[in-house]
């Protein structure tokens, strides 16, 4: 094998993949974060809420998702109050003239970051010390940094446009609480029935999960081309290694394989290359000892021959028959010899016309020999082999069958050949050993009757050297019908 351009190991190669993949997707993490902006949060105003409670109608809401009205035979538990809770539920009892105590808000975090105050205001400060920009909130609530809610205590001292601009908005000056997230604020009636207003459930994505699947999708289609390359790269030598034992099936003799890639490959490539040489090796030398065997023998067969003509007739008789016999099976190993040697010439041939000419040889000698039925089909093969292949199921039916009809059709990507006869079948426990050499199902030790036992040997071997197979079927009306199934 001529050694392909060697490349880096698959570990290499593999771990290189990894490493590419993870920066790949912190870059575009990345990318993301820093070219768009913020996702602008969900809010709802106090006054939004108490709109809703007041008309029992859906409201929609400036900066959030429309609020609902559900009622409920109860509600669980919004946790300890704390201030902005506190000053929250006092604020939404005045507006809708209830207790603080009837009112219960649930959140997905109790923390009293979910509870800031929005100063609306001029641009300039009240010299009054009314609220405004740099005043303390009213009502006592702490300063951002400062008071029960710490660091996450937040306050907005401009306005939130739609557009989500921050510029300075003219408005009276006056205090708004306002909500962040998904909330349940309910309201108990006299009935001990709760009135709850919540925002209105959508199968939507919040902006944080919008962002991350679209990192998520960025990452892989930056990361695919790599993946692509290195499976193709991963598949190719399997791919080629698969077609190469396909082809070593079909011929030990065929072309080496020639592979380039990681290290691994080209050593598992050096590898099949050994194999299949020493097999290749191993079929020669054994077919070459057997035809070597088979031609020795020939020589003390004629010196018997000679030497019989001294015995008395009725011996010399059955002795001439034996060593012809012996000739015969003889002949017919060295003829199996030279077709299994012989270099395989493959080229496209079309089955019913094979099959066709057969028959008509056949037919000609004045054999019962028809054909059913003939599909075109184009095979690659040896058309030598191939058509001793059929002349041999065609002989072995018209000898023990006294009828051949041949048909050729195709199943699938499978190319099947039928030959049927009327004869008396094959036992199926005889169905394999009849493919092995010299083996005759019939029991008279006449060649006449019995032939040498090498007919179905050989159409096993022509028919697996390309690429398929030859079973026995016995016919449920009477006769044998052998298959062969050959890869189109």
């Amino acid at each position: 094998m001529t050694d392909g351009k060697r490349g880096a190991p698959l570990f290499i190669q593999a771990l290189g993949l990894v490493i590419l993949t993870l920066v790949a997707a912190q870059v575009v993490a990345i990318a993301v974060i820093f070219t768009l902006p913020p996702p602008p949060p969900e809010f709802y105003r106090l006054s939004e809420i108490t709109r809703a409670l007041k008309t029992g109608e859906t409201v929609q809401t400036r900066d959030g998702r429309a609020l609902v009205i559900k009622h409920r035979a109860t509600m669980r538990s919004g946790g300890p109050d704390s201030p902005r809770r506190t000053a929250f539920k006092a604020g939404i009892g005045r507006a809708i003239d209830v207790a603080p105590t009837r009112i219960e808000i649930v959140t997905d975090n109790d923390g009293p970051r979910f509870f800031v105050r929005r100063l609306r205001q001029s641009p300039a400060a009240k010299p009054n010390g009314a609220p405004g920009e740099g005043a303390p909130p009213p009502n006592g609530a702490s300063a951002p940094g400062r008071g029960p809610g710490g660091p996450r205590d937040q306050f907005f001292t401009r306005d939130l446009t739609p557009t989500g601009d921050r510029g300075p908005r003219a408005s009276p000056p006056r205090d708004e609480p306002l909500i962040f997230g998904d909330f349940e604020l309910g309201v108990r009636q006299a009935d001990g029935h709760w009135v709850v207003v919540e925002p209105k459930p959508t199968f939507r994505l919040d902006s944080w999960q919008q962002r991350i699947l679209l990192i998520l999708a960025l990452s892989i289609l930056a990361v695919s081309p790599l993946a692509w390359l290195f499976a193709r790269r991963l598949a190719g030598p399997i791919t080629a290694f698969a077609d190469a034992a396909e082809r070593l099936g079909r011929d030990p003799r065929a072309t080496p394989l020639e592979l380039s890639g990681s290290a691994e490959v080209i050593a598992a490539a050096k590898a099949f290359n050994m194999m299949q040489e020493r097999l290749r090796r191993y079929v020669e030398d054994r077919t070459a000892m057997i035809g070597a065997i088979a031609h020795d023998l020939r020589t003390p067969l004629t010196r018997l021959r000679f030497r019989i003509e001294a015995t008395p007739d009725d011996v010399r008789v059955k002795l001439a028959a034996d060593i012809d016999q012996m000739e015969a099976m003889i002949s017919a190993a060295l003829a199996f010899v030279r077709d299994t040697t012989r270099p395989a010439e493959r080229t496209k041939l079309e089955l019913a016309s094979l099959l066709e000419s057969v028959i008509d040889e056949a037919a000609e000698t004045g054999g019962a020999a028809t054909v059913e039925r003939a599909e075109k089909i184009v095979i690659e093969g040896d058309p030598i082999a191939l058509k001793r292949l059929v002349a041999n199921l065609v002989e072995n039916a018209l000898k023990y069958g006294h009828v051949a009809r041949g048909s050729v059709f195709a199943e699938g990507d499978t190319a099947i050949i039928e030959i049927d006869d009327d004869g008396p079948g094959i036992p199926a426990a005889e169905h394999e050993r009849v493919f092995e050499p010299f083996f005759r199902g019939e029991p008279s030790r006449n060649r006449e009757t019995g032939g040498i036992g090498l007919g179905l040997a050989v159409v096993r071997s022509l028919a697996r050297a390309h690429g398929g197979d030859v079973i026995l079927i016995n016919r449920p009306g009477g006769g044998l019908r052998v298959c062969v199934r050959l890869p189109i």
